[in-house]
């Protein structure tokens, strides 16, 4: 199966270990990992699929759940395996999230998707992603799928630092000059969606919502201010976080989000 070459250079020289564990990158670790454990029972299985350097795989393991990971890069591979500690109930294999045809139908408890649909530029490939993630998990299991969401994202690496120039964006056609809206190809890494690209692409699958999540919210956008707080004020901030990042009028302002959805029960 071909792989995107830029993904697999971007994540050769990419410190993805370091992006969770800033003040302001924390939020969007701290808050899916809030959603993750509503969900964990004694004894939960769970896959994550495209882990990376094994944040969320590790964390759960030491919590003393079963996890096993899919990731499609060798050097996060490398890392993850460095990573993992004395009694962890983990494994990792090298794998693409469009293809999970090594694991068995109806087997997880919980199943993360929270990086390969970042970087699917068709929704062929993201519904296959999404289909294999469904197929794995168990009848009313759960499922997490992240997104990068394009409002969030122009707001702060474009009109805010300028390290996009929306502009040319839309002069080249990777921005809509009237809506907005992003369209996104593999050499530009990140596939760039909104809210009703997610609801469109979920509607054929048997699964209920749960939540949608703007999952760091401003963060990115005020990352100097989170970064100069101090543990109260953070505290604080993160409270107020995990009360509105729900809020539908919170959801486009965001640069990720989560989609958290039950696989239904066979006939339901």
């Amino acid at each position: 199966m071909e792989t995107n070459p830029y993904v697999t250079d971007f994540y050769n020289h990419y410190d993805e270990d370091q992006r969770l564990c800033s003040r302001h990158g924390s939020v969007e670790f701290l808050t899916t990992m809030n959603y993750i454990q509503k969900y964990l029972t004694p004894g939960s299985r769970v896959l994550e699929i495209g882990a990376a350097t094994g944040r969320y795989s590790h964390t759960l393991a030491r919590q003393g759940y079963q996890v096993d990971a899919v990731e499609l890069v060798e050097h996060n591979i490398e890392i993850f395996r460095k990573n993992t500690v004395q009694g962890e109930n983990i494994t990792i294999v090298q794998g693409n999230a469009l293809d999970l045809s090594g694991f068995p139908d109806s087997w997880y408890d919980l199943t993360l998707l929270l990086g390969p649909l970042y970087h699917l530029y068709c929704d062929e490939d993201k519904e296959k992603a999404l289909r294999e993630a469904i197929r794995v998990t168990k009848e009313g299991g759960i499922i997490f799928a992240a997104y990068v969401i394009s409002d969030g994202c122009l707001l702060d690496e474009g009109f805010h630092r300028g390290n996009i120039d929306v502009a040319e964006y839309i002069k080249n056609g990777l921005v809509d000059g009237e809506t907005f809206a992003a369209r996104s190809e593999p050499k530009d890494l990140f596939e760039l969606v909104r809210k009703e690209d997610i609801d469109r692409l979920m509607a054929p699958f048997p699964t209920v919502r749960l939540h949608y999540v703007a999952t760091d919210g401003c963060a990115l956008l005020m990352r100097e201010s989170l970064d100069q707080m101090d543990d109260e004020k953070f505290q604080l901030y993160l409270k107020y976080h995990f009360t509105t990042c729900e809020r539908e009028d919170f959801c486009g302002v965001t640069s990720h989000a989560l989609d958290i959805f039950r696989k239904k029960a066979t006939g339901k």
